[in-house]
C-alpha cells in the first residue's frame, strides 16, 4: 500500500460498496501505477515538512517502520540518508522493488502489514503516510494500535490521510478503480489518540497532485508520541 492513495474521485452514482475492501487489491492497484505515482506525489512539500519535524525528534541511528513505504520517495530516502534503519513496508512487488534499487540503504518487505508480528517496542518510530485509505475503517483503528505496541513507549509517529466522512467507498484513484475509507479531521485524531498516541502537532493543507488528472485535495498531517 503506497504512502499516498489522495485524488479520490468518487463513482458519479456515489453508491457505497460495504465489504469490499478487497474488491481491488492494494497491490494490483500500485503495481499498475509504479513510477508514475511518486512524480505526482513525492514533491509535497507538506508532507516534506511532516518529515522535517519527525527528523527533529529522532536519536541518531533510530529504527523507523515505513508503513505503505511506496517507491520509497521521499520517506525512506530522507530518513536513510539522515542515517536511521529504516523498514520499509508494501503489498505491491513493483513499488517494492523500485523502492529497493531508490534506497539501497534501507530494508524493504512486500507484505501486508496488517499480516506482520512485531515485537513490542521494535520501533523508534512508525511513519504512515497515506497508507490506511484502503483498508477499512475498523482495520485502521486495529493497525494504528499494533503499530503502537510496535513503537517504544515516547517513541514517535508520523501519520497522513485524506480527512473525508467515507467508508467502504468506490472511487478512482488516478485511473485505477479503488474501495476507500476514511474518517474526518477530527475523528481521525480521536482514532489516532484512542491506538496510543499523544497527538502533538496537526497540519492540514489542500495540495494538487503533479497529474494530469490531479485536483486539488485535502491533506491531513498527525505527529505524535507514544504514551
Amino acid at each position: 500500500m503506497s504512502e499516498h492513495q489522495g485524488q479520490l474521485a468518487e463513482r458519479p452514482d456515489g453508491d457505497p460498496a460495504p465489504h469490499q475492501a478487497s474488491a481491488f487489491p492494494a497491490a494490483t492497484v500500485f503495481d499498475a501505477l509504479g513510477a508514475e505515482y511518486e512524480r505526482a506525489f513525492a514533491g509535497s512539500a507538506a508532507h516534506h515538512a511532516s518529515l522535517d519535524r519527525l527528523l527533529e525528534h529522532l536519536a541518531p541511528g533510530s529504527r523507523v517502520l515505513d508503513v505503505g513505504s511506496g517507491t520509497g520517495v521521499p520517506t525512506a530516502r530522507r530518513l536513510a540518508a539522515a542515517g536511521h534503519r529504516v523498514m520499509g513496508v508494501d503489498v505491491s512487488p513493483v513499488m517494492t522493488a523500485l523502492a529497493a534499487r531508490q534506497v539501497p540503504n534501507a530494508e524493504f518487505r512486500c507484505a501486508d502489514i496488517r499480516e506482520l508480528p512485531w515485537a513490542d517496542g521494535e520501533f523508534d518510530a512508525v511513519c504512515v503516510y497515506f497508507s490506511l485509505l484502503q483498508m477499512s475503517r475498523g482495520e485502521q483503528s486495529g493497525l494504528l494500535g499494533r503499530l503502537a505496541r510496535a513503537v517504544k513507549p515516547g517513541g514517535r509517529l508520523a501519520v497522513a490521510t485524506v480527512p473525508v466522512d467515507v467508508a467502504d467507498v468506490s472511487a478512482v484513484f488516478m485511473g485505477q478503480p479503488v474501495v476507500v475509507s476514511s474518517f474526518g479531521e477530527e475523528e481521525f485524531a480521536s482514532v489516532v489518540a484512542g491506538a496510543g498516541f499523544a497527538v502533538e502537532e496537526r497540519h492540514s493543507v489542500l495540495f494538487t497532485p503533479d497529474h494530469p488528472a490531479g485536483a486539488p485535495e485535502p491533506h491531513l498531517f498527525l505527529h505524535g508520541r507514544r504514551i
